[in-house]
């Protein structure tokens, strides 16, 4: 079994390989966390709190009771109590407090998803309401600075005095933006099966939960916790998601009424979220009012970068967006001045979504960049190339690889930069061009993993990660096959199920780095193992397990980030407002890229939700009522097929030996990250118009145009 002494076959990383689990999924096979049905099961339906601040004084459940089929209505009253939360989100019906419209006051539990629906509709809550303040605005009087912001960055950094060397600039650009509520949306909503098997008294029993997560551990710690249970008695299957972009990335309180329900009927119990129910409960991005200051020399030379940020949170947690993090990295500057100031609010909390901070914060700095770029007279692309910084601004620290110019030009030359640069018109459209840079940092967390070698020459590697539709699987077997140096197909990995090898969140663009250094490493041993052995393998074969928590900890002395560069060009509809992007080209510097095939994939979704947080995404927050009004995909316009363009992804063939075993950087979310700046850049070069306010939509557009 001495794999080592046979020819090593063709590399499996760089290959395009197809998903794993790709004919589960397209024949049904794959089950995803309410689909799994327990014999017995019955179904919760939760009950959105209708005011938007105020007092539970009483619920009314006799009608609900009364209906056939009806198990029982759990109230703040008498719903199991729970232990401590590190989220007090998820303490719910907990105590009658509402702090914010669509906080969860009631669970009904039936024998139907039909008879649970209609019974919570049955269900009467008298509430005391109380005055609530819940939209963002600049200048709030409740606005602080906070100690730290998302990702654990300070809020507030400054290098030399920005403010004076602004203003002793040259040329100055000094502009508002403003990105509204976004919302994850992702396909499959948020549902959770929970089994609670009672043991005689003093064994607590048992609790399997089959949840729609990104990260199946960390909701395993979070159950044990709040339900008094011993780690070793709670499992966590999330074997298939269907999306997430950061909502699953935590537990959400539908795991968390799943387990009540089980618990108190005895029944395994299903909580399948309504869609309309989302917005309320697990996370959105919070909006952002940004003013952003450039100065210049008259040659394009930065002298001075100010990036302030105001949002909001909620009274229940506080989640600060970083979306002034991504200057203190992007551009050469002197004097340098990043802070955010957040308001809290009575709104849901806030939370991960797809790049957060840098989404945001790079919209607003790159469409800065251009009307810099517009004020001097100088090629956008020029600009940024001009002010390439030697090192990371905010640290000092040697980037450990970094190729932003190399992919503006790569960029500019496969678009026709120079040849697209007059405005045109044809009839009533408007047609322009626009770029924008991308970043996103280098995340890296501690992980683990097992390597089995089978006699029958197959391999069995497994870690508890997750795939979200990324192609985790896949490329999990790729780092697999190449460290064991055999075949791709005598690889089989096992992921999504808490009691495999600890693996972090699918969050952070940080899954393949963490979980593919763990398997690699795992791999690596085992093989070394086997070249030592003679003779064949016992029957269960040999296994070798492999644990990163001290490389993954280890301070890096480089500021390590992926880059990229967009280019668009849009069309605006003088007639009807309506913007369309006619073609949208992404290059990318982001280490090695291991699978071509999902890597792609990854851009491209990325750079689509990116053209939908230009064009189409938004959500408002009502001030009378306190709720998001666009709660459904029906008002909430996700962007559909013919929303979308052939999307043109390309990369650079990146080596950076500072990373992790395979050179990768993540992917899965620098697709989106200036995708809008490049759209609206595009808009005003078509126009001559600027539209500082997200989306760019029709009512925005014909209003700016008539201007």
């Amino acid at each position: 079994m001495d794999s080592s002494t046979a020819a090593s076959p063709a590399p499996a990383l760089g290959r395009p390989a197809t998903r794993r689990e790709g004919p589960e999924k397209v024949t049904g096979k794959a089950l995803y966390a309410a689909e799994h049905a327990p014999p017995g099961r019955a179904y919760g339906w939760p009950v959105p709190a209708t005011v938007a601040r105020g007092r539970v004084t009483a619920v009314d459940t006799a009608a609900a009771l009364a209906l056939p089929g009806v198990l029982a209505v759990l109230t703040p009253y008498d719903a199991p109590r729970l232990g401590p939360a590190d989220d007090p989100t998820l303490l719910v019906l907990q105590n009658p407090e509402v702090p914010h419209r669509g906080w969860y006051v009631a669970l009904a539990v039936a024998e139907s998803l039909e008879g649970a629906r209609e019974a919570a509709e049955a269900v009467r809550v008298t509430y005391d309401t109380a005055p609530h303040d819940s939209v963002l605005r600049a200048g709030h009087p409740a606005a602080f600075t906070p100690d730290q912001v998302n990702g654990g960055y300070p809020a507030h950094r400054e290098q030399g005095d920005a403010v004076a060397a602004f203003a002793a600039a040259p040329v100055r650009v000094d502009c508002a933006y403003a990105v509204p509520p976004l919302h994850n949306h992702p396909m499959e909503p948020h549902a959770a099966t929970a089994r609670w098997e009672s043991g005689d008294a003093p064994d607590p029993g048992t609790l399997t939960v089959y949840d729609s997560s990104q990260g199946s551990g960390l909701v395993r710690s979070t159950l044990a916790s709040l339900f008094a249970l011993p780690e070793d008695r709670v499992t966590v299957v999330s074997e298939h998601v269907g999306g997430g972009f950061g909502c699953k990335g935590t537990p959400r309180p539908h795991v968390v009424l799943a387990v009540m329900g089980a618990r108190h009927t005895g029944r395994p119990v299903t909580v399948a979220l309504p869609r309309r129910q989302l917005a309320a409960v697990v996370g959105h991005r919070a909006p952002t009012l940004h003013r952003v200051r450039l100065g210049a020399r008259t040659d394009g030379t930065l002298t001075a970068v100010a990036h302030e940020v105001t949002t909001h949170t909620s009274r229940v947690r506080e989640f600060t967006e970083q979306a002034a993090v991504p200057a203190r990295v992007m551009y050469a500057a002197p004097a340098l001045l990043t802070t955010h100031r957040v308001v809290p609010l009575d709104v849901p909390t806030p939370s991960w979504m797809r790049a957060p901070g840098e989404a945001p914060g790079m919209y607003a700095l790159e469409s800065a960049m251009d009307e810099l770029a517009e004020a001097l007279g100088i090629d956008p692309v020029e600009l940024r190339v001009r002010n390439e910084p030697a090192a990371e601004p905010d640290s000092g620290r040697p980037f450990s690889s970094r190729h932003l110019v190399e992919c503006l030009r790569e960029g500019a030359d496969r678009f026709g930069w120079s040849a697209h640069r007059t405005p045109r018109r044809d009839g009533p459209l408007l047609i322009g061009t626009g770029v924008a840079s991308a970043t996103y940092p280098v995340y890296i967390a501690p992980s683990s993993a097992r390597a089995h070698a089978l006699p029958d020459g197959t391999y069995l590697v497994r870690t508890n990660a997750t795939d979200l539709g990324t192609g985790a699987r896949t490329v999990l077997a790729q780092i697999a096959a190449d460290a064991l140096r055999v075949p791709l197909d005598r690889v089989t990995v096992e992921i999504g199920h808490s009691a495999l090898p600890q693996g972090t969140v699918a969050g952070g663009s940080a899954g393949t780095a963490s979980w593919g250094w763990a398997v690699h490493d795992a791999c690596t041993s085992l093989l070394a193992l086997l070249a030592r052995r003679t003779g064949p393998l016992p029957e269960a074969g040999v296994s070798v397990p492999a644990d990163t928590t001290a490389s993954a900890k280890e301070k890096s002395p480089y500021s390590r980030h992926a880059f990229g560069a967009h280019f668009a060009e849009v069309q605006a509809d003088t007639v009807t407002g309506e913007v369309r992007v006619r073609r949208l080209l992404g290059v990318f510097a982001a280490g090695r890229i291991l699978n071509p095939l999902t890597a792609r994939s990854q851009f491209v979704g990325g750079m689509t939700m990116g053209l939908g947080m230009a064009l189409t995404e938004h959500s408002t927050v009502d001030p009378a009522f306190g709720d998001f009004t666009e709660n459904d995909l029906a008002s909430y316009h996700v962007p559909a097929h013919a929303d979308v363009p052939d999307i043109e992804v390309h990369w650079l063939d990146e080596h950076d030996k500072h990373l992790n075993p395979m050179g990768s950087k993540g992917i899965g979310e620098i697709g989106i990250v200036g995708t809008a700046a490049a759209i609206g850049n595009a808009f005003h070069h078509a126009t001559g118009r600027r539209i500082r306010e997200l989306p760019l939509t029709p009512d925005r557009v014909l209003t700016a145009l008539d201007a």
